[in-house]
């Protein structure tokens, strides 16, 4: 019989980074490899992606990276990932892997262990196997994995829904899903997000009646802002499009590309005539087709509104539509752009909260709970409270409670012969914040000082003194950057150079100054008088040297 952990190193208790291992034995089979987009917080980071030093330091024994779809969430941190181990395989479905290689070329990797696998084909290792099955989800080859072991199926859902409707590489096989369940689950690991909504999600995931109703009653451009990734969106977008009979353009290198690959490869139904270059972004009645970047969100719609963008600005006879549901964190960006959109003119259309992400809501949830019959349940994906939902779904079928597993990141669940032995042992878990090319120190202290700077700004103190008199040369000289302007504040600015002064004076005895008391005085005694003055706590920068 195996002894089997089961872990997260990112995606409990938070929307994103999603990155999930199961250790057979001395297997290590890994599930997910996502990040997740930073909120307006932490100022200046791109995104965060779960700490990995335990693949890098059991490199050898991991079977592979297994993605069950091409969202940021599931395999944004990859390209990361392939700098310290290169040659760990990357398992996922032919589309998933198009939308990786985009992402690794777009990133500089040009070699890769990219390993396309088929739906309900077993792919073999040793005495385990894992089993793909196709599930409908927002991009076509969305696959759930079924990690066979002599002790049981693990099944690791993915994000699904269940849609009739879906059909072809979005639909999804319940007779495969039964058969698992009536061979043996182990545990099932099941998504959360969705856990609190009632009912099922479909048909609420589909959107055609607002593009519809929106292209029905505007003549005029309408931008259409959208997840580049949201491939069953984009073709539900393109169906309305072409009953309308309007033409499109495609703002954005990266979704253009996508595009283009899922059309070559069947994945996506649309004329490519009607697809149009930039420069008639301005015809009359055009649909601009704009996309979300993963560094910054929303950037490119930004740019229009900033009046930046070479090729477009924004009308008052112009329509926004925001296709893409808001993830939390980006409310008060998006809220920026709804009022600078409103300013323009523009008429702004947004999803309601009735329009749903193609997740598992409650009845999905439990559908896929019953299928499954598993002996062990463990929430994943999704905040603390997403799972607490999640396992109370788990209790009304009947699931003992010492059954139901409640980890956070970095707790092992560790079952011996089929049964659950520990669930106290932990693993090193932590964020990796990604700061344009900057991997692994942007700490608690940089995104402090990012914050202090964007709420007072910064005061620089510069301030000459005589090697040989220790006397001060001149006067200190005050600087002011987003704190105050200095114009307006000249009786602030020469108490500052005097407070200054006679710190420095105090600081000199016995022709000797010690350098660090003289900063921290300074800092000290200037930082408390621009507070009573201000009510502001600038950060102060203190340059002093000899001549």
């Amino acid at each position: 019989m195996s002894k089997i952990n089961i872990f997260a190193l990112g995606g409990q208790n938070e929307i994103g980074k999603n990155m999930y291992v199961v250790e057979v034995d001395k297997k290590i089979f890994i599930f997910e490899a996502g990040l997740k987009y930073a909120d307006d917080k932490l100022l200046g980071v791109d995104y965060i992606i779960p700490n990995y030093d335990y693949l890098i330091e059991n490199k050898d024994r991991i079977v592979g990276i297994f993605i069950t779809h091409g969202h940021d969430e599931q395999m944004g941190a990859i390209s990361d990932i392939l700098i310290d181990i290169p040659d760990i395989k990357i398992y996922g479905g032919k589309f998933t892997l198009e939308i990786i290689k985009q992402d690794l070329n777009e990133s500089g990797i040009k070699k890769a262990n990219l390993v396309e696998i088929k739906p309900h084909k077993a792919i073999n290792f040793g005495e385990c196997n894992v089993f793909p099955i196709q599930v409908s989800h927002a991009l076509p080859d969305s696959y759930l994995y079924v990690l066979n072991t002599k002790d049981g199926a693990i099944v690791f859902t993915g994000n699904y829904l269940f849609d009739p409707s879906m059909d072809g590489p979005y639909s999804m096989d319940i007779g495969k899903l039964a058969y698992v369940g009536k061979q043996g689950v182990l545990c099932l690991m099941n998504e959360s997000i969705y856990a609190g909504r009632q009912g099922f999600t479909s048909p609420n995931h589909q959107a055609s009646s607002i593009i519809r109703n929106t292209i029905d009653e505007n003549d005029g451009r309408i931008f259409f802002n959208i997840f580049e990734t949201q491939i069953y969106r984009i073709q539900e977008l393109f169906n309305e499009i072409y009953k309308a009979n309007r033409k499109v353009v495609i703002m954005g290198k990266s979704l253009e590309n996508i595009i283009l690959k899922g059309i070559e490869l069947n994945y996506i139904k649309f004329d490519k005539d009607k697809i149009l270059p930039i420069n008639h972004v301005n015809d009359e009645g055009i649909c601009v087709i704009i996309s979300n970047e993963r560094e910054k969100p929303y950037s490119n719609l930004k740019r229009i509104l900033r009046n930046s963008d070479k090729f477009v600005t924004l009308t008052e006879s112009d329509t926004v539509v925001m296709l893409s549901p808001l993830y939390e964190g980006s409310e008060i960006t998006a809220t920026t752009i709804f009022n600078k959109i409103a300013k323009v003119g523009s008429k702004l259309v947004t999803l309601s909260n009735k329009f749903l992400s193609p997740h598992a809501s409650s009845q999905d949830l439990m559908l896929m709970i019953n299928l499954m019959n598993p002996k062990y349940y463990f929430p994943v994906t999704g905040e603390y409270r997403h799972q607490v939902e999640n396992a109370n779904l788990a209790r009304i079928l009947n699931i003992p409670e010492e059954n139901i597993l409640l980890n956070l990141n970095g707790e092992v669940a560790t079952f011996k012969n089929g049964n659950l032995v520990s669930n106290n042992d932990k693993v090193k878990v932590e964020d990796i914040l990604i700061d344009g090319k900057t991997v692994g120190d942007i700490g608690d202290l940089v995104l402090k000082d990012r914050e202090m700077l964007s709420d007072s700004g910064i005061v620089i103190v510069n301030a000459n003194i005589d090697k040989k008199t220790r006397t001060i040369i001149n006067k200190p000289n005050i600087i002011s950057k987003g704190f105050i302007y200095v114009k307006d504040n000249i009786d602030l600015i020469k108490e500052s150079e005097k407070i200054v002064s006679d710190v420095i004076i105090n600081n000199i005895k016995d022709n000797y100054i010690d350098y660090n008391k003289l900063k921290l005085d300074i800092r000290d005694k200037l930082g408390k008088y621009l507070y009573k003055e201000t009510e502001s706590k600038p950060m102060i920068i203190i340059v002093v040297q000899e001549i």
